[in-house]
């Protein structure tokens, strides 16, 4: 689930692959708990990240990709190998508030795609959560109904309780406010939410200070520091460190072409004054990004960057990303690459008589 207002909060729930909801590990005892709440049991091992997921699409291991928001096209490194991966799936269900180029790529049986409901217009209203960990209520704004939109959590109970109509009723919910209620008594530390009904509604989980008084949920009630060391790097010859930056954008969803805030265009590429002029540069040159993964044309633009390093924007940037390097923990790619330079050469026109005899041609 990923592009929506509910990221956050999503993941906390358990919408991910690797935590239970409230971010609990997974293990059986945990499973234990949930089953006795629930009256059915859930897996109790991970499930499959996005990385894995892609992966498994790609080598044919999937019969079915459901996925919520997003758009895998420009978020994951690669684009062609993703689509490729996509088209490999012989059903894939999209559900979403717009539409994306991700649904348009052909599957090897069908393609459903799923409208749903923004989070305005969500009878029973809807809570998001912000990065202070405050819980806020938005409620229903009337007046904009789309037939046919449902609202993000209505199909995917469906399904469920299509799957496995033994549990049918512990999975029924009648509205959001339902919702809330199971989710105040699975996760304590999100208990509140189930009182939250009008627009102002909020809380903040955890109470206003983790940890108060030092005290920490830890062994010995401490915190702990880690130390790590960097590794080390080293520079191939002529290459310079990319690093991808984000312009004028929402998410992956909305992208202005032009950000305010630095001038900057979607196409242009961050370079230190002092490397541009070793390399003969000047703003606004046309260029192209070379990695072991793809290439980039762009656009020279002057900044303030560490010399010796390049920033593109994202997801343009994103054809010159691997997709084998992945974070052991947080199991994201690594959004970075090493890449050379090559200038354009402006093309002089053709002599006049090529110019007339290509005319008459045509």
């Amino acid at each position: 689930i990923r592009g929506h207002s509910g990221v956050q909060g999503g993941a906390e729930m358990g919408a991910y692959a690797t935590a239970f909801p409230g971010g609990v590990a997974i293990t059986p005892q945990e499973a234990d708990r949930l089953e006795a709440l629930w009256d059915f049991r859930p897996p109790d091992r991970p499930g499959m990240d996005t990385v894995a997921m892609i992966e498994a699409a790609a080598r044919g291991r999937l019969d079915l990709f459901y996925t919520i928001g997003g758009n895998f096209l420009e978020t994951r490194p690669q684009p062609q190998r993703v689509e490729e991966a996509l088209a490999r799936v012989p059903v894939r269900v999209h559900q979403d508030i717009v539409l994306t180029r991700q649904m348009l790529v052909d599957s090897a049986d069908v393609v459903y795609v799923l409208p749903a409901r923004t989070r305005y217009e969500h009878r029973g209203g809807i809570t998001e959560t912000t990065t202070e960990r405050r819980v806020i209520f938005s409620p229903h704004v009337p007046g904009h109904e789309v037939p046919q939109a449902k609202e993000e959590w209505w199909p995917v109970v469906e399904l469920a309780k299509m799957t496995r109509p033994e549990a049918a009723a512990a999975i029924d919910f009648a509205d959001g406010f339902a919702i809330r209620r199971d989710i105040a008594a699975t996760i304590p530390a999100y208990r509140g939410i189930e009182k939250l009904a009008r627009q102002g509604d909020q809380f903040q989980w955890g109470g206003p200070h983790l940890a108060p008084g030092g005290v920490f949920p830890l062994p010995g009630g401490r915190a702990r520091f880690v130390r790590v060391a960097p590794p080390a790097i080293e520079r191939p010859e002529g290459a310079f460190f990319l690093a991808t930056r984000r312009g004028k954008q929402f998410n992956s969803m909305v992208q202005k072409e032009v950000d305010a805030l630095t001038g900057a265009a979607r196409d242009h590429v961050f370079i230190a004054p002092d490397d541009a002029q070793r390399l003969g540069l000047v703003a606004d040159q046309p260029i192209v990004l070379r990695s072991a993964h793809g290439e980039m044309h762009g656009r020279v633009f002057l900044a303030e960057v560490a010399p010796g390093s390049v920033q593109a924007h994202w997801p343009e940037a994103n054809v010159l990303i691997g997709d084998a390097s992945v974070d052991p923990s947080a199991r994201v790619p690594d959004y970075n690459a090493w890449v050379t330079i090559h200038p354009v050469r402006a093309q002089l026109p053709a002599p006049r008589e090529d110019r007339v005899a290509e005319e008459s041609a045509a």
